[in-house]
């Protein structure tokens, strides 16, 4: 066994256990810089079939209160060159850049004090925060447990703080002026056909400590003078309202869920946020401003759990299902979850013949650092004070004895958009028909169709014309008649070129019995476990032998990649130390589901 280099330190409440530090990369890494050059990108032309484009929805700068006060100072104009293949500095004062670009994306800075930290910053605001890196440099875990608790507990310890600190109404000067720079970065940053950007923002409702934000992105230039926001109202059907009224005044735009995991059961519930019974009205509110969910971020999955998905061997992935308070509480699984929801909508359309819960799913990554740390071998981290180096994110555990270690936090994840073209309307309108599924950070190239209209046809020449023609994508639904046999569901997906093979490619059914009870099945399609080699692709045609024409269900297509090393595992390399549990994890893409109804 490797000698540990490093301790672990569990940062309790009022008690600090501490030794030193010794983390070799922060004085090789820490201001070092690297020349921000951007690739050449070439004009992505138009394709009938679609081209699959990679973006990230969810990126948080430095006008957010949060990220600026644990030690971010990027702005978005930063993120965007990020994104776009550039390199940007860290707030550790070390240079970061993805492998490879994105084709589009969003910064969405928590629209609650935005600026107003930054601003109160004078002129200090774009300086790296010294007494940070200083602290880390120094090697005293004793230090830099004193500077986290000082930072954690000046302007971050309570919501009654941050108001009396940042909440000011003779502040909304510095909101408004943060808004514009965010709009204004989206227009310079936009090239149609190469990059494309949305002016976005997020919406951070989070009562009783639940978390029930939202992404919310505009298809173009045309957005509300000032964004909407939980202190306005932590009623999510407020917001969709007032999102309704927008698009009333040519404003397009849609709300993107996340964090479902950590939301304890009350991102998808089967009553309204005050407890009334779901409508109709209201499943068409909720459906008409959310198509989309968040399934894959640092912050871990909300694809499904164990407990509601005994059945799934891969429903233990990327779990981090406690709230994020202070004593880490259980997140309560049902209500929390993509699949659990999805259900759910069928069991409301068997029974009442609406379903509020009928949305596609994307992932995205909710860094903090003006980026999109989804790389394991090139993870830089959500927050510079929390995880900016191997030795903060190897060893602090922070704010309690039972708090869940900075190590449940992981390098995801991506939305993947099959759009005609790289422009904000073809995009978006991708999005609004839910040809979008996530990745946990791979670029898996991945497809699912279904419909009758496939005799003969194979998966391979130009397969993609007849697909379309004859059925219908990902995100879409079917009508059957009663007595039909099963459609054909066409399955595509190739590796990521820079990533491990695929060990399967599984469909995903959920269905409603004759008492309106749902249920859900995992078929492997291709591939196996016992194959150690795994598949650069794989390509089926598949018909449910278990279809019933009379039950409303949906599916959808999940390919899982061999086990790789886990970014925790690279970075006890870099240390000389041990690595934690787990050492490896599976990679994969889930695709938005295909929905049946009779």
């Amino acid at each position: 066994m490797q000698r540990h280099i490093i301790p672990a330190v569990v940062l309790t409440i009022g008690i600090a256990g501490c030794s030193d530090f010794d983390d070799p990369t922060i004085g090789t890494h820490v201001g070092k810089v690297l020349q921000p050059d951007l690739p050449s990108r070439a004009v992505v032309p138009p394709n009938a079939t679609r081209n699959l484009l990679w973006g990230d929805l969810h990126v948080h700068t430095a006008l957010s209160y949060d990220a600026f006060t644990m030690g971010t100072r990027t702005l978005p104009d930063d993120a965007y060159n990020y994104m776009k293949g550039g390199t940007i500095m860290h707030g550790l004062g070390y240079p970061i850049r993805a492998r490879r670009p994105l084709d589009f994306g969003a910064v969405t800075d928590h629209a609650e004090y935005l600026g107003v930290p930054r601003h109160l910053a004078g002129s200090q605001a774009d300086q790296l925060d010294e007494g940070l890196i200083n602290a880390l440099k120094s090697g005293s875990a004793l230090r830099f447990t004193a500077y986290y608790f000082y930072r954690i507990f000046s302007s971050m310890s309570s919501r009654e703080k941050r108001e009396e600190t940042f909440g000011r109404d003779d502040l909304q000067y510095v909101s408004d002026a943060a808004w514009q720079d965010i709009q204004q970065a989206a227009e310079n940053h936009n090239e149609p056909g190469r990059f494309t950007t949305f002016v976005a923002y997020e919406y951070s409702s989070m009562p009783d400590e639940r978390n029930l934000h939202r992404n919310v992105i505009y298809k173009s230039a045309r957005v509300p003078d000032y964004p909407y926001t939980s202190r306005d109202s932590s009623n999510p059907e407020d917001l969709w309202r007032v999102l309704d009224a927008q698009r009333e005044q040519g404003m397009d735009v849609l709300a993107i869920p996340h964090n479902g995991n950590v939301s304890g059961g009350r991102m998808y519930e089967s009553r309204t946020f005050n407890g009334s019974a779901i409508d109709a009205e209201y499943a068409e509110l909720r459906s008409r401003n959310e198509p989309l969910s968040e399934i894959f971020q640092v912050k871990g999955t909300s694809e499904t759990h164990p407990s509601l998905s005994p059945a799934d061997e891969f429903a233990d992935f990327a779990l981090m299902d406690t709230l994020m308070t202070a004593a880490r509480e259980p997140s309560t699984p049902k209500g929390s979850y993509s699949r659990d929801a999805l259900r759910t909508g069928l069991e409301f359309a068997h029974r009442e013949g609406y379903n509020p819960y009928q949305f596609g799913v994307i992932g995205s990554s909710d860094s903090h650092n003006s980026s999109s740390s989804t790389e394991e071998d090139n993870f830089h981290g959500k927050l510079p004070l929390m995880d900016g180096s191997p030795s903060q994110r190897l060893t602090l555990a922070y704010l309690s004895d039972k708090a869940t270690p900075i190590t449940a936090y992981g390098a995801a994840g991506l939305v993947a958009v099959w759009a005609q073209q790289n422009t904000r309307e073809s995009i978006f309108e991708a999005m609004q028909r839910k040809e979008t599924y996530a990745t946990s950070g791979p670029r898996i190239a991945l497809r699912f169709f279904a419909g009758w209209g496939y005799d003969d046809l194979t998966l391979d020449g130009d397969w993609l014309v007849p697909a379309y023609a004859g059925g219908v994508p990902m995100g879409s639904s079917l009508k059957g008649s009663i007595g039909a046999e099963s459609p054909t569901f066409l399955l595509s997906a190739q590796k990521d070129p820079l990533g491990a093979n695929l060990d399967r490619l599984q469909v995903i059914k959920a269905w409603v019995d004759e008492k309106g009870r749902s249920h859900e099945v995992i078929y492997d399609i291709a591939g196996s476990g016992e194959d150690t080699e795994g598949a650069a692709s794989y390509s089926r045609t598949w018909r449910d032998p278990e279809f019933n024409s009379a039950q409303h269900a949906f599916y959808y297509a999940r390919a899982i990649e061999k086990p790789t090393p886990r970014y925790t595992t690279h970075d006890a390399e870099r240390l000389g130390v041990e690595p934690p549990e787990p050492v490896t994890i599976q990679e994969r893409a889930v695709s938005s589901a295909i929905w049946y109804s009779p």
